[in-house]
């Protein structure tokens, strides 16, 4: 699972991104309609309009204020998250899985430790921050589409590494920045990039100011 991340706007690699989506008509038409900033720097929550690279209208890497969220089939709930292994076949998101998928760039994820307690009830413990080994840069998977003419995301989730396991039981789909453009590219096959997903991760509790 994956419900929170950091963006630091001052990273040296995401620079061309944040310039490229500051000249997009797109912000203020999502401003003026829903009425929220433009993310680019601290804890981005669901909901929040984010930077997120894709294809533009060439088929050329971009990149684009989205939403982070599908309005999910029943019209009550929004989707986060999809999971990599039913992604294909789940009718709200095999659509975005063959052909449109999108790298969400991050500093970092959050996660919160799950536990059953002594009723047996799955709480929730102390928040993490957690990022590939050797990387300033979290690039994290999604699928994107298209709702009420203002494109959305989700980010795709897989099987924990060992390590992370005994904080939670999904973590993020992540690629290195070398396979960002296999990823992204409408013809490729996205079943091909997961034997690049990461795992080696950094993992730092995060405490929190009282």
């Amino acid at each position: 699972m994956c419900c929170r991340y950091c963006l630091e706007k001052d990273l040296p690699e995401l620079s061309d991104v944040f310039d490229i989506v500051a000249r997009s008509a797109l912000i203020e038409k999502f401003i003026d309609t829903h009425g929220q900033p433009f993310i680019t720097h601290g804890e981005v929550r669901p909901t929040d309009i984010v930077p997120v690279i894709a294809p533009n209208s060439k088929g050329i890497r971009s990149a684009f204020p989205m939403q982070w969220g599908f309005l999910a089939p029943d019209n009550r709930r929004t989707l986060f998250n999809a999971r990599v292994e039913t992604a294909n076949i789940k009718p709200v998101f095999k659509d975005a899985w063959k052909s449109r998928r999108c790298i969400v760039p991050a500093s970092c994820y959050y996660e919160w430790q799950h536990f059953k307690g002594p009723d047996g009830r799955v709480k929730t413990g102390d928040k993490y921050a957690i990022q590939p080994a050797g990387c300033t840069v979290t690039w994290l998977c999604g699928l994107y589409r298209i709702e009420d003419g203002y494109p959305v995301f989700v980010i795709l989730t897989r099987e924990p590494s060992s390590e992370l396991r005994r904080i939670h039981d999904r973590m993020p789909l992540i690629l290195p920045k070398e396979r960002i453009d296999a990823w992204i590219d409408p013809s490729s096959k996205p079943e091909d990039a997961l034997q690049y997903a990461l795992s080696d991760m950094i993992i730092e509790k995060v405490l929190e100011c009282s």
